[in-house]
């Protein structure tokens, strides 16, 4: 089946841009378009799509706002890739935080767009770690978020578990951990629900964003 995709911008050359990009793909389905995050609900419960992407800054309800309403709305919702102008940008952060799976540049080229969908759908790998490290480090709290410290200390991670989630941090897939770790995929998966089950944390994303925001593991 192929990953279905919501565009969801303002800017009607922006989402045409997107739509002729992954169209071109055979796993890859375009259907349906928004040109405002107020939109997306009701589209997201009709459409049922894989992946939102979605422009951080519109007119009505921005990205931000948009992702927490879709997360609190929406059952079983779905992934959400941030769309932004700039990648060094408190919105995109907060829109991290709100709880969007990854972010693409506008300007990305098109083998980067196409990458960025199917990883985020897939889910088994953090998008652009080094990005995602820098905003933390530009953004987070320096000294840990409190009510973050205590979602991690009620965790109570095994050591296997934290090790889990310091590669999750550094942006390895759950094949890469497993190679490091010497150990089986499956394994590594286990590990992985497990930490995602105990932080409360709907996918890897959210769970990385939380080990920066407790200190757990250090962005710079």
């Amino acid at each position: 089946m192929p990953v279905t995709v919501l565009l969801v911008d303002d800017e009607p050359l922006v989402r045409a841009g997107l739509r002729a990009v992954l169209e071109a793909e055979s796993d890859i389905e375009v259907v349906g378009e928004a040109a405002d995050g107020a939109a997306v609900i009701p589209l997201v419960r009709r459409l049922r799509p894989d992946v939102v992407a979605m422009d951080v800054r519109m007119p009505l309800l921005d990205g931000i706002e948009a992702t927490r309403a879709v997360l609190r709305a929406v059952a079983d919702p779905p992934k959400i890739l941030v769309v932004t102008t700039f990648e060094n940008d408190e919105y995109v952060y907060e829109a991290l935080r709100a709880g969007a799976d990854g972010f693409l540049l506008k300007r990305a080229r098109p083998a980067e767009i196409v990458h960025a969908v199917r990883l985020v759908a897939e889910g088994e790998s953090l998008l652009f770690p080094s990005s995602v490290r820098q905003l933390a480090a530009a953004y987070g709290d320096a000294a840990g978020n409190p009510a973050a410290r205590a979602i991690m200390e009620r965790a109570a991670l095994t050591e296997r578990e934290a090790q889990v989630l310091r590669l999750m941090a550094g942006g390895l897939s759950n094949a890469e951990i497993a190679a490091r770790l010497v150990v089986g995929t499956e394994t590594v998966k286990s590990h992985v629900s497990a930490v995602l089950a105990k932080l409360g944390a709907r996918d890897r994303t959210q769970a990385v964003i939380a080990a920066y925001e407790s200190g757990f593991v250090a962005p710079g």
